[in-house]
Order: C-alpha cells, then sequence, then structure tokens
C-alpha cells in the first residue's frame, strides 16, 4: 500500500466526517447557505495528531528492519534436502502502520476506532504460506468501539489479553531471539498459538483501579464443521495459523483469552489463562512410520493454557529482571502421542542499562517434557533418519543476548542479536516464531522438518518510530 495514498484517504475520510459536525448558517432572506470550513490542526507534541470537527485523529507507525545470518543446524545432516546450514537474509519484522481516532459522544462514551496494517518493507506484498495478506488494510490491530471512565468495549481484531499482558517482558521482541520461540508455542512449529492475534472478536478492557486492570476476550468459532476443519466464516485461512483447508493441525473453535495485571512503584505482576475449544490436531495422525498415532489418539479437543509473571525494575542499578512460567494442557484421547500438554515452560530476562541510551539484554527460555508425542523425523548426526511416535525427549533450550543503542531523537535505535535454540532429540523449536518475518525452523529446501537440531542466528537491525 503507498503510504502517501493511504495519508491522503485517510485525511480525507477525517474531513468528511468533521464535515458532518459543522452548522449551516441561514440567512433571513433565504439565500442559500454556505457550509463553513472544517478546522483541520494538528496538535502540539511529537505525535502525529490532528484535531478534526470534535474528535482527532492520529498517524503512527515503525519501521523495523534487520540483516541477519542464520543457520537451520541442517547442514550435511540424513535425509535433509536443498540449501541447508548457513544463509543470510533481510527481513522486515512486524512493521506497521496505522490511524487511530476518537470523538466525544456525550459525557459518559467515546467512540473509538484504529485501522492498522503491516507494510511489506523488504518482501513483495501477497499472500506467504497460506492465504493471508498481511499486507494488506487492515491486517494487524484495527477496530470500533466505545472508551469512558468505564473502560472499554471493542469490537474487531486484537492480540489477546494473553499476548498483550507479558508483551513488555521480552526484550527481544520481534527478534530471533523473541520469547515466542518458547513461551505460547505449544508443539514448537514456527507460530505460537497461545500469543496471536484474534480476528472477529469482542472485548472488555477494564479501567485502572489502584494499579489493577483486567480485560476479556471471546471470539466466536463461526465455523460451519463441528470439528472445525474448514477455515471459519469471513476467513481466508485456518484458525489458529496452520496452513489448509483441510483445517486438521491447530484449528479451534471458540476462543476466550483473560488477563489481570498489577502495576505498583517498581513492580509488575501478571496472570493470564486462554482457552481454544475444540482444536482439531488430526493431522498428525498417521504421521510416522514407527508407531502410527491411530486414528482419533490425537483427535479433536481442548486446549488451554495458564501463566504467570513478574517484573522487577531496580533503580539503584538500572537493572529490570523479568520472570515467567507457563503451563500448557490439552486433553488429548491418548497422553502417548500428545505433545500439547507441557507442565513446564520458563523465561527469565535481564535488561542492564549501560549508559541512557545503551542497554545489554540476556534471556534464557526452557521449554519442559511432554507427556508424548505423534512422531517425528528423528535427525541424529552419524545416524540413520528414524521416524518416531510415543513418549521422547522433546526439551528445549533457547539462549539470547543482545545490545540495542537508542538514538536522542527517542523514535530510533540500531540493535543486534544473538541467538542459539538447543533442541533435544525429539524436539523441533525454532528461533523468531510469531515475531521475526523471516523465521528460522526445523525445515529444509522440501520443506520436510526435521528434530534434534540447534539453530544459531546473528541479527543487526534498525527500529524506526513515528
Amino acid at each position: 500500500m503507498n503510504i502517501k495514498k493511504l495519508f491522503m484517504i485517510v485525511f480525507a475520510c477525517s474531513i468528511a466526517t468533521a464535515a458532518a459536525d459543522v452548522s449551516y448558517a441561514e440567512e433571513s432572506d433565504q439565500k442559500p447557505t454556505e457550509k463553513t470550513a472544517p478546522t483541520v490542526q494538528q496538535k502540539p507534541g511529537s505525535a502525529l495528531t490532528f484535531e478534526v470537527g470534535t474528535g482527532e485523529v492520529t498517524l503512527y507507525g515503525e519501521a523495523n528492519i534487520s540483516v541477519d545470518y542464520v543457520d537451520n543446524g541442517l547442514s550435511n545432516r540424513a535425509g535433509a534436502v536443498g540449501k541447508n546450514g548457513g544463509i543470510d537474509q533481510i527481513s522486515s519484522n512486524q512493521s506497521y502502520f496505522g490511524v487511530r481516532g476518537s470523538r466525544p459522544l456525550n459525557d459518559y462514551f467515546k467512540g473509538v476506532f484504529q485501522l492498522e496494517t503491516e507494510p511489506a518493507y523488504t518482501s513483495t506484498p501477497g499472500p506467504g504460506s497460506d492465504a493471508q495478506v498481511k499486507s494488506g488494510l487492515g491486517s494487524r490491530d484495527s477496530f470500533v468501539g466505545l472508551q469512558g471512565f468505564w473502560g472499554g468495549l471493542k469490537v474487531g481484531k486484537e492480540d489477546a489479553p494473553y499476548k498483550r499482558s507479558t508483551a513488555r517482558m521480552d526484550p527481544f521482541a520481534k527478534s530471533l531471539g523473541d520469547y515466542n520461540s518458547i513461551i505460547g508455542n505449544s508443539g514448537g512449529d514456527n507460530r505460537a498459538e497461545f500469543d496471536t492475534r484474534v480476528p472477529h472478536a469482542v472485548w472488555y478492557e477494564s479501567p485502572n483501579i489502584m494499579g489493577l486492570n483486567a480485560s476479556v476476550l471471546m471470539s466466536p468459532g463461526q465455523n460451519r464443521m463441528g470439528d472445525n476443519s474448514i477455515p471459519a466464516r469471513l476467513e481466508p485461512t485456518c484458525t489458529g495459523g496452520n496452513n489448509g483447508p483441510p483445517c486438521t493441525d491447530g484449528s479451534f473453535g471458540r476462543l476466550w483469552s483473560t488477563a489481570i495485571t498489577y502495576t505498583g512503584g517498581p513492580l509488575y505482576a501478571l496472570a493470564a489463562y486462554e482457552l481454544h475449544q475444540r482444536v482439531n490436531r488430526t493431522g498428525d495422525e498417521g504421521g510416522a512410520s514407527n508407531g502410527d498415532p491411530p486414528a482419533g489418539s490425537v483427535g479433536v479437543a481442548d486446549e488451554s493454557a495458564l501463566k504467570g509473571g513478574l517484573q522487577l525494575h531496580i533503580d539503584a542499578t538500572s537493572t529490570i529482571v523479568n520472570l515467567i512460567y507457563e503451563k500448557l494442557k490439552r486433553n488429548a484421547p491418548d497422553n502417548a502421542f500428545n505433545e500439547r500438554t507441557r507442565n513446564t515452560a520458563t523465561w527469565v530476562a535481564i535488561t542492564q542499562k549501560v549508559t541512557t541510551e545503551d542497554e545489554l539484554n540476556f534471556g534464557w527460555a526452557h521449554a519442559g517434557k511432554t507427556p508424548g508425542d505423534p512422531g517425528g523425523s528423528i535427525n541424529v548426526p552419524g545416524t540413520p533418519l528414524q521416524q518416531v511416535a510415543g513418549p521422547i525427549n522433546n526439551q528445549a533450550n533457547m539462549y539470547s543476548v543482545g545490545y540495542i543503542h537508542r538514538f536522542d531523537d527517542k523514535k530510533t535505535s540500531l540493535y543486534l542479536v544473538g541467538s542459539e535454540m538447543k533442541n533435544q532429540k525429539g524436539a523441533h523449536y525454532d528461533l523468531g516464531a510469531s515475531g521475526h518475518g523471516a523465521v528460522v525452523d526445523c525445515k529444509d529446501g522440501s520443506g520436510a522438518c526435521f528434530t534434534g537440531t540447534t539453530i544459531k542466528a546473528v541479527s543487526v537491525g534498525m527500529v524506526y518510530d513515528f
């Protein structure tokens, strides 16, 4: 989308809307009335906010671009096809452009709206691995709603409360050290099912009450199939981010998400929960040649996630400490093939201010073992390729280190990130899931996924906000 054209469209719409509030003067001799010119004026401050009639409109955005060198850990591995090992790439990392606005309706309400998209700074716009067009208008958080002293009620598309509650606790967000490679990621795929943007949703956000905030979101399944094996109505692809149709790799029906947070002095604390009803995983059945998961052993079942977190600012040393514990659960018919229940996932991140413009970041994420596994390509160096289903060691650890320099304008920064994902024999976690534009995953050139890899990445990037 041409940004200049988008600006002109938004500006024209704002002028038209403001014109509706303008009164007309009628002279005594009944001459034709004249419409008073609407007032459009930029508000003082650094934001691109304009007063339009009785309301206001703000333009905002972020460009996040990086140059990466990555290694998928499949160099010289048996069965791997194509150019594996090290490769360099350029990535746009959830850059965004949007417009938001509000207008008082009475003493108790104001109307609010937001329209947001993801510009393709480094790639050509179009469908990626599925039918979604992320660079399409309205592809990111977009909604209309009411806001007041009582809180906010909105309808549209939004990051779920479960996701938003810990977003501030990831200093590696959108980079190849992003915590979503494990946190919120139930299977080690290149998407985090419990850290996602939810379409066709309605949600409520409470006001701040003595440091406490709460939010709850519901998204109806709106699926004509009881097992959610087709895309939801009005959606171009399967719920849950899996390819299809058929939607047999994580597609779900109704979604509930809620979070409560507390902010007081140097402390931030949270508890969050999310439920996906009737998640279809039947695509995992019969996927391995040794111990195939039989029909009905993986099936369609509810999945949920629960997490708690603490963030502490230590002013004496200019240090920020982040701690997250997460537990995932699938009501699986047979736990021998259940890789979606994980009792332990942890995230520890430390930010250390070096100067007023510079900071060092350290992160460690751990994924605990699951009760079982539906099967995968076990790829141990020096041994033949194996297909294994059932209980297996599928733990993983991710280590990240980063450096950020923020310029005096407070809008521009440079960053350097190094990250490593160490997968145990049955694990296939990646780097950059649900955050970085170019994910580094378990797949070779043919698209086949291998477990037990060690994935590495170094990335240097620039962020510009407006």
